[in-house]
């Protein structure tokens, strides 16, 4: 009887930890929703607030589910629209509310360009899963371009500007060009660091630590602003990692035309 008892504590144990991480991303997904109706108030900034906490348990449920060894086809899907509605649909509806609503079609068309681009960016991870590699993320993560959608929100509001149009020196058509830009580079091949290969957790260089206490130091000084330079740098890095690359490859294929020039007899 004993045994029969344990053996049906394990199984009951073992489903548990499967809800585990779906319930992280439920709670993703409720905030993304939280955010939706905070934004239609005109709590801009809550909501902004809402979509980074969502950013908080979509990086969670992945390492939840790979650490109790959980991952399932289900929970990838899940996530997927549960990322959706928090990083694709929040944002869109946030920034067009905060900044687009009175550019009238263009505003709301930019939005759902937005919208559109991360829902085609979550499908092109997902049928890429195992067939890359994990160094890097092929064009701008979903959560990467809402995080600086939401930071720069979040900029307005510690700086005391409003909205762009109504109180702050930007015009709407700059929010409207960052939010274009942001949908490009989701859908784009350009490349951006994962830091699954080489997380925090492993052994680095002592400049590296210092780097990354500065780096707390800065966001924990102003939340707001080291937020915004945080998600302005790693938004720039895919770009710039891109003509480093190509610089590299084209400077390799000059040595080896070099090469090939000297040894080829007269």
């Amino acid at each position: 009887m004993s045994k029969k008892r344990n053996k049906l504590n394990r199984h009951d144990l073992h489903r548990g930890v499967y809800v585990l991480p779906n319930l992280v991303t439920a709670m993703n997904m409720f905030f993304g929703f939280y955010a939706i109706i905070a934004a239609t108030q005109g709590r801009f900034a809550r909501a902004a607030i809402a979509v980074i906490v969502a950013g908080v348990f979509d990086n969670l449920d992945g390492k939840i589910a790979r650490a109790f060894k959980s991952t399932s086809r289900f929970g990838v899907e899940f996530d997927s629209l549960s990322d959706l509605v928090s990083f694709g649909v929040a944002p869109a509806v946030l920034v067009y509310l905060w900044a687009l609503q009175g550019m009238g079609r263009l505003g709301w068309l930019a939005a759902f360009v937005f919208a559109a681009c991360g829902a085609l960016r979550l499908a092109r991870f997902n049928t890429q899963v195992g067939s890359v590699g994990i160094e890097h993320f092929v064009g701008l993560p979903i959560p990467g371009a809402a995080g600086m959608a939401m930071a720069t929100v979040l900029f307005y509001h510690r700086v005391g500007w409003y909205s762009p149009g109504q109180g702050g020196p930007l015009h709407p058509v700059v929010i409207l060009a960052m939010l274009f830009t942001l949908a490009f580079l989701m859908v784009s091949t350009v490349p951006y660091e994962s830091f699954k290969k080489s997380g925090v957790a492993k052994r680095k260089s002592f400049d590296v630590l210092v780097w990354m206490v500065l780096l707390v130091v800065a966001v924990a000084v102003e939340p707001y602003i080291g937020l915004f330079v945080v998600g302005a740098v790693y938004v720039s890095s895919g770009p710039v990692l891109l003509v480093i690359r190509h610089l590299r490859r084209h400077a390799r294929s000059s040595e080896v035309g070099d090469t090939e020039t000297t040894k080829t007899p007269l």
